[in-house]
């Protein structure tokens, strides 16, 4: 925060390097000059009483965020617990009308506030938030006020109705994660162009081949993935149905708490046939018996001993998605997880099936892909042809 020595930023940085195995360690310097003393306690005492990685990684962003935008929008840190105007400013401040900000600057977010945040690479759209990252970010801001043991003022009917009426003055066109899916014939693209036997081609063939086996993994499940996640299995059919057909490597990947599970969940899925063997050959050549399976590669070659963030993995994709002449903007990690629901479909596999794989939760959004593929393929849209 402003006026803070370096050597209490410094203090922050080596606390927060603690948490290297949850928060990403190139933002830790980052983190150190936004975060307050009070805030690393908080998060190194949410770690200790085992929040879910995942979800400790996204409070400690929103946290990050919302005390940068409120030192520009205050001139100080964020107080606890928030007064209802600040909660009030902060929906004005995200959730605006561009047709209303054309005709009156002062509609929306200071120009000096977004200005702060886009220098500090904290704002990236060019408009409004999404109101679920706006809702995102009060959920994690209550979150961190109740475990500070202190009330917020996050129920008032004031909050509630700004939301409400925000959403509705300035209504935004639902976006994919991934504006295309990874489904197999461009899962087949990108891995031709990892098709060498250079460490970075091995580790980015066996990361892209087991996030979409996997089931299509989230890139932040990718990333926390390690080797001793990995259980061996016995060898398994190539055709379940013919006991002489020949016979397939087999491991189970334990995903521990993921986005839809809880900590009492044993969520686990089944890597069969060559993605077995091709994340053992890149384990193999990089020499990793423990710890994250997926890990940095300098120029040189040499192997991180931390894990890949899982921005790294999102940057992985798009930069095979470019080297495979591939439009990089059109797709992204996500691309993987709707790629293989639509892959399932177009094979023929029944939703059930295919969600014990992808672990969705959600039949509905799970079977928005099979109803877009029954769609393309049926004759409904044929009438007129």
């Amino acid at each position: 925060m402003s006026g803070a020595s370096p050597t209490s930023i410094e203090r922050r940085a080596e606390e927060l390097d603690s948490l290297d195995a949850i928060l990403p360690f190139d933002r830790r310097d980052h983190l150190a000059a936004q975060l307050t003393e009070e805030d690393v306690a908080t998060l190194k005492h949410l770690a200790k009483e085992g929040m879910g990685d995942n979800t400790l990684r996204a409070l400690t962003s929103d946290l990050g965020y919302l005390e940068a935008w409120a030192a520009l929008a205050t001139g100080a840190p964020l107080p606890w617990p928030a007064p209802e105007a600040l909660l009030l400013k902060f929906v004005a401040h995200h959730l605006w009308d561009p047709v209303e900000r054309a005709d009156n600057p002062d509609h929306g977010i200071p120009v000096e506030v977004e200005a702060g945040l886009r220098a500090q690479g904290l704002l990236r759209v060019g408009g409004p938030h999404a109101p679920d990252t706006v809702r995102r970010r009060l959920t994690s801001w209550s979150i961190l006020t109740r475990w500070r043991g202190q009330t917020g003022a996050f129920s008032a009917p004031s909050l509630k109705s700004a939301l409400r009426l925000a959403v509705r003055a300035a209504p935004r066109q639902r976006r994919r994660k991934s504006k295309k899916a990874v489904t197999g014939d461009v899962l087949a693209k990108l891995l031709s162009t990892c098709a060498g036997d250079r460490l970075v081609d091995l580790r980015d063939r066996a990361l892209l081949l087991t996030a979409f086996a996997s089931g299509g993994r989230r890139r932040s499940e990718i990333a926390s993935l390690r080797i001793e996640d990995l259980i061996d299995e016995e060898p398994v059919r190539q055709n379940p149905a013919d006991k002489d057909s020949s016979l397939l490597p087999c491991l189970t990947i334990n995903l521990g708490r993921t986005k839809t599970t809880t900590a009492d969940d044993d969520a686990h899925v089944v890597l069969i046939g060559r993605p077995v063997m091709v994340l053992k050959q890149w384990l193999t050549a990089a020499r990793i018996d423990s710890g994250p399976l997926f890990r940095r590669i300098d120029q040189w070659g040499n192997i991180d001993r931390r894990a890949l963030t899982p921005q790294s993995v999102n940057l992985i994709l798009k930069g095979r998605c470019k080297q495979a002449g591939l439009d990089p903007e059109a797709f992204s990690a996500h691309g993987l997880r709707s790629g293989y629901l639509t892959e399932a479909a177009n094979r023929g596999i029944p939703l059930p099936e295919a969600m014990q794989q992808s672990l969705h939760k959600s039949v509905t959004q799970a079977a928005s892909y099979y109803n877009n593929a029954e769609r393309k393929n049926g004759r409904a849209a044929r009438l007129v042809i």
